[in-house]
């Protein structure tokens, strides 16, 4: 029997996860058994992340003459999605703000499609870019279409997972339509956006950075290498945690994590069918009305930004949800994470190492893989 492209790719991202108590047990199941209870397919999308992520970066790199020229000339760009692809535009929307020096907006394809003047740029120098797991979401696609006839000086980048869908497929030949597909590895086969959703957002960063590829693609090994230590080393932790016992969870992210927040909620909810209440707030929002929702048992994942202005509000705000006693276990995500952040006997604390490299942008995958462990 042949071995596929992607068998090569479950392999070598579920052989590390063998030895590990939890993660390994699911594994060791017949595999005709993981399929049966549902998990077979989302185990090994969230395992792979580590080793498409340097195969996503490598086929963006290859059309950076391209997505140099989609800039061209553009004075704002905005990205769009629905769902987790809106998520992952969250995620990508801030870095692409600070590096372009441009007006960059993440806005929601259904806004756009019922309110488009409310969240479109007025002048048509501009670059929307479409991102999707499938591309064949029917917001996206109608948005793509009543710009091309409404506005067609727009121009059109689709950032898809799917060689097969309408976006990849549907525009070909559009004068200032172009896309990018991603590997076939990341478009996920689960009913939940897993690998698709941390590639996008990797895809997605390059726009920032068309400038220094050699330092992208660096960072996008060393998050492989960070995504392994979560997955190797702290996924037990993170069993523990969700098996707890509790009823509701809130996520805390700031800037370009604030989406990773978002995206972490809506897994914790897909993945239980919505048995855990969950709510994603940033660390400052969470003071204005939504803390009432925190009760004792409620589980806190903290995004902790690395930045250091904001980080110190946010340990501010950590000390203050202990100091009220609000808050049952808490994980906290971060780089290089002080020892003046307070944690109790059964929280876990995920600390990925202060790799100067590494900014907020790139940890709000890593993120994401502490939030699908957590959901899944």
């Amino acid at each position: 029997m042949s071995t596929t492209s992607d068998d090569v790719v479950k392999n070598e991202a579920l052989e590390p996860l063998r030895d590990t108590k939890e993660l390994g047990a699911l594994l060791r199941a017949p595999r005709e058994q993981q399929l049966a209870l549902g998990y077979g397919l989302t185990l090994e999308e969230i395992a792979q992340q580590p080793v498409v992520w340097p195969e996503t970066a490598s086929r963006v790199i290859q059309r950076a003459h391209d997505l140099t020229a989609c800039l061209a000339g553009v004075e704002t760009v905005v990205l769009t999605g629905s769902g987790s692809s809106q998520y992952a535009s969250e995620c990508i929307a801030p870095a692409l703000h600070a590096r372009l020096g441009l007006p960059v907006a993440a806005e929601p394809a259904g806004t756009i499609l019922t309110h488009p003047e409310t969240c479109l740029p007025l002048s048509d120098a501009a670059l929307l870019v479409s991102v999707a797991r499938s591309g064949n979401s029917p917001e996206s696609r109608a948005v793509v279409d009543w710009l091309l006839e409404a506005r067609p000086g727009v121009r059109h980048l689709f950032v898809t997972c799917n060689k097969d869908g309408a976006l990849a497929t549907s525009y070909n030949g559009v004068q200032g339509a172009s896309s990018v597909v991603l590997p076939d590895e990341t478009n996920d086969e689960s009913l939940v956006m897993t690998s698709s959703f941390t590639s996008l957002v990797l895809a997605g960063l390059v726009l920032g950075v068309l400038d220094a590829l050699d330092a992208y693609e660096a960072r996008a090994r060393a998050l492989s290498q960070v995504a392994t230590h979560v997955l190797v080393d702290r996924s037990d932790a993170l069993a523990s945690v969700a098996r707890s016992g509790f009823a509701s969870a809130i996520y805390l992210g700031s800037g370009h994590r604030l989406g990773a927040a978002r995206e972490a909620a809506l897994k914790m909810m897909e993945m239980n069918a919505g048995k855990v209440a969950t709510l994603a707030e940033s660390f400052l929002g969470l003071r204005h009305g939504p803390m009432s929702v925190v009760q004792e048992d409620t589980l806190v994942v903290a995004f902790l930004s690395s930045e250091p202005v904001a980080r110190s509000y946010e340990m501010d705000l950590l000390h203050e949800l202990r100091r009220k006693s609000i808050g049952g276990r808490r994980v906290i995500v971060g780089a290089g994470i002080p020892s003046e952040v307070e944690t109790g006997p059964d929280d876990v604390v995920v600390d990925v190492g202060a790799d100067a490299a590494l900014g907020d942008e790139d940890l709000s995958l890593v993120d994401v893989v502490v939030g699908q462990l957590l959901a899944f």
